[in-house]
């Protein structure tokens, strides 16, 4: 179990899988490559799903989600949490669903009648929204949701619905079979197909992990994964190495990437390769919180912070919020990793390369112009704050 690679190649194996060196072809291919796209809705900047995407494909703008959506190639349902997945990929959604119908739950508990009214108007009326269901009196809030809502959920927890569009974020659901590609092969995967379909999946976005990675969030997945990983090794796909305490599976051919660019990503906090925390500390040496959920007394770095990640290494984390009625991208805060200095403690020439990265977010997120507002930095913080930066 020889490690083949040093950390610095392991880095940019994961940054080419991941679809950051090599832009996909198209949006289609972005979400194959990536296994899936998590959805969320946080709107201080461009949604979480929208930004991944934007990471990724040159020229990506929102209206591009909806008309992949459209055309059958992209389908919302739940990963590890709410997600865009390749259409590809629709039967492996199957286990879930039919645990559901099962009696396995979800959020809410099953409420038979008013779910097979709502079934019946969407049938005789077509697509519907949960705005579209009256509920006199509903206060709103995420665990006082109105009947017709729950019930419209749990149908599409359970695939007798699927999300056709979004209006103003809302889902639209219409009845599966009216949304189903023809051709699309709905047969429900045994437990060992659905475990090499993680490990695959797992693979090919990353290049390499571990079976607890593998099996993120997953439920009893974990022997199956084990048996699915011995085989692909014993045949000759699957290769593996010890680092960190860990068994690592990597697919053996692979190859490193050549030297990495001299660029910025402003990575958003639910990007693939920031999702698991863990391997984020082990291969990049970067402990990162999304600190919305604490209250404000609480945060060290800001409401909604971005990580820096310039060429190999984050440098960053930077708190933003876009002013849209003043075409105004803030930058609340800027705090800077040791690994933004060297070892003479300057910092290291990155400036170029993030300056052209907020421009891009700033345009991005419909703004014109970009303002630094605080950083751990001095300097940067004295140069950056005397104007407003340019999107243009």
């Amino acid at each position: 179990m020889d490690n083949p690679f040093s950390p610095l190649e392991w880095r940019r194996i994961n940054l080419s899988r991941q679809g950051l060196l090599t832009p996909p072809t198209d949006l289609a291919e972005a979400v194959a490559r990536l296994g899936y796209v998590q959805i969320d809705a946080i709107h201080v900047v461009e949604r979480a799903h929208h930004h991944v995407l934007h990471s990724r494909l040159p020229g990506y703008h929102g209206a591009m989600l909806g008309e992949a959506l459209e055309r059958g190639e992209l389908f919302e349902y739940w990963s590890h949490a709410a997600a865009l997945l390749p259409m590809q990929d629709y039967r492996f959604s199957l286990p879930r669903k039919l645990a559901l119908r099962e009696g396995q739950r979800h959020w809410f508990e099953r409420d038979a009648p008013v779910m097979g009214e709502v079934l019946a108007r969407i049938s005789a009326e077509g697509p519907l929204k949960a705005s579209d269901f009256q509920h006199p009196g509903h206060k709103g809030g995420w665990w006082e949701w109105k009947p017709a809502k729950r019930a419209l959920e749990q149908l599409f927890m359970e695939g007798a619905l699927m999300v056709r569009r979004r209006e103003r974020f809302q889902k639209v659901f219409d009845l599966t079979e009216r949304v189903l590609p023809a051709g699309v092969d709905t047969r429900p995967p045994s437990d060992e197909e659905f475990a090499f379909h993680l490990v695959r999946r797992f693979i090919e976005a990353h290049g390499y992990g571990t079976l607890k990675q593998m099996g993120y969030l997953r439920r009893n997945v974990q022997p199956h994964l084990k048996a699915a990983l011995a085989a692909l090794h014993e045949s000759g796909e699957l290769a593996c190495f010890s680092a960190h305490g860990q068994i690592h599976w990597f697919d053996a051919a692979l190859q490193v990437p050549p030297a990495l660019p001299d660029r910025v990503w402003l990575l958003n906090p639910f990007d693939n390769l920031l999702i698991q925390r863990e391997r984020l500390r082990h291969w990049f040496d970067f402990d990162y919180q999304l600190e919305v959920y604490l209250p404000e007394e609480k945060r060290r770095f800001g409401y909604y912070t971005l990580a820096v990640l310039w060429q190999e290494q984050f440098i960053g984390r930077l708190d933003v919020k876009a002013d849209r009625a003043r075409h105004l991208l803030q930058l609340r805060r800027l705090t800077l990793e040791p690994a933004a200095y060297d070892a003479a403690g300057g910092l290291r020439p990155f400036l170029p390369a993030l300056e052209a990265a907020l421009a891009d977010y700033a345009r991005f997120n419909g703004c014109t112009r970009w303002k630094l507002e605080a950083c751990s930095d001095r300097t940067l913080r004295s140069h950056y704050r005397k104007q407003q930066w340019l999107a243009d």
